[in-house]
């Protein structure tokens, strides 16, 4: 067990329940399969890196045989469920300290172009704040990091709007914690969204986000 471990936040994908945002330009279909190869592209992401340990908050409960296929064996696979993505985070920090991780990170399941350094400067951040947090391009955020469970911090939230982050740093100051940030980035929503994930594979590394380009090489040329 390494000192840090990180938590994707994942859903089972479900055609006409996933991603509907991306649909149009994708069917119900193609966005539903787009979300499971990003999703498997941030499990790779999280995996690959040195001194942090890879756990999976899934949800529903019952879709733990669909994530023990697509995740590494020694992967941490935790149950949540609740009526927001605030009480699903609530268990997950929680839960995993009591495991015995002195640092935990939750990490969101569409953004597998997170370029790598900024999890292991979430970690480094973690040294000197209370909270660290990831903004997303969307006013949400990408990642929330603790030592210690504050799960004050997901309380009185206006979750899926763009007041999130705002409220999130609100809500920290109420509570005096001294948070830190790592740079923006985005996760995968919308059309535009898209458009940046695919010239983005165009200046990563092939063996990058190898889930996200056999998607696109099956799904041929789609107009946006």
């Amino acid at each position: 067990m390494n000192a840090t471990v990180c938590a994707i936040m994942a859903k089972q994908p479900h055609v006409g329940r996933t991603k509907t945002r991306l649909s149009p330009p994708l069917s119900p279909r193609q966005a539903a399969a787009l979300y499971e190869a990003l999703l498997c592209d941030v499990i790779a992401l999280v995996d690959s890196q040195a001194g942090i340990d890879l756990a999976v908050a899934i949800s529903p409960p019952s879709s733990q045989p669909f994530f023990r296929q697509i995740t590494p064996s020694d992967a941490y696979l935790l149950p949540v469920e609740g009526s927001d993505i605030g009480e699903c985070l609530c268990q997950v920090f929680s839960h995993l300290p009591e495991m015995g991780w002195q640092k935990v990170l939750a990490l969101n399941a569409d953004g597998p172009t997170l370029p790598p350094a900024y999890l292991q400067q979430a970690v480094d951040l973690l040294d000197e704040s209370d909270i660290v947090l990831g903004p997303a391009l969307d006013g949400g955020y990408y990642l929330v990091g603790m030592r210690r469970p504050h799960v004050g911090i997901f309380q009185g939230i206006a979750w899926s709007t763009a007041q999130v982050l705002t409220q999130t740093l609100e809500r920290a100051a109420v509570l005096g914690l001294y948070v830190g940030m790592t740079p923006e980035w985005y996760d995968v929503d919308t059309a535009a969204d898209l458009l940046r994930l695919q010239v983005d594979l165009n200046s990563l590394p092939l063996d990058r986000l190898v889930h996200t380009r056999r998607f696109f090489a099956g799904s041929g040329k789609m107009d946006f």
